[in-house]
């Protein structure tokens, strides 16, 4: 584990996904595996730095080969000053305080109707919070994500604050990577 004052400096090139649902509206990068072995956890890390100078505050997902990726959005590139196929320098360190969770609206609603699961998801860490989530979402069938919202506020409501036997950095299930980069010709 790192002491959240230092940096970890590298530099990434930004990929255009091959599947998006608009066309250029989001790049992501690949974290070198040296800089993400000085990040607190293979799984999901919340950081702060900077792109190219440009401040951002982000989480990093698990890129399931014990690694990270970064998604940037068309703004923060834009402000970054990067275009698809370029390569950008970052700057990054952990965050001092983990960022919350965007709840999905299917287990919002469940959450709403379980009293004893809402409790305790108020009361456990973003940290617990986004591995539920994680678990949930990284359902394929919609019909599993659908008994995963079930089960998770069943769980939530018995006490459970974490869920069991989920691998956060997707190695061992292959359930989390890094989303595949178009083939197109790059810029270095």
């Amino acid at each position: 584990m790192i002491k959240p004052t230092s940096k970890i400096r590298f530099k990434a090139k930004l990929n255009q996904p091959a599947a998006t649902e608009k066309g250029d509206s989001w790049t992501f990068l690949t974290v070198p595996k040296e800089a993400s072995a000085r990040l607190p956890s293979r799984g999901m890390a919340a950081v702060e730095g900077t792109i190219n100078g440009c401040a951002f505050r982000a989480t990093l997902e698990p890129d399931g080969q014990k690694s990270h990726w970064l998604k940037v959005d068309r703004k923060l590139r834009e402000a970054a000053g990067a275009e698809p196929g370029d390569t950008v320098s970052l700057e990054i360190a952990p965050a001092g305080e983990e960022p919350e969770p965007e709840v999905p609206a299917d287990l919002r609603k469940a959450l709403a109707t379980a009293p004893k699961a809402r409790a305790l998801w108020s009361d456990i860490t973003p940290v617990a919070r986004r591995d539920w989530i994680q678990w949930i979402v990284s359902a394929k069938r919609p019909e599993t994500r659908v008994r995963r919202v079930e089960s998770a506020c069943s769980m939530l409501a018995a006490g459970k604050r974490r869920v069991c036997c989920f691998d956060r950095s997707g190695f061992y299930s292959k359930g989390l990577s890094a989303p595949k980069a178009a083939t197109r010709p790059g810029r270095a």
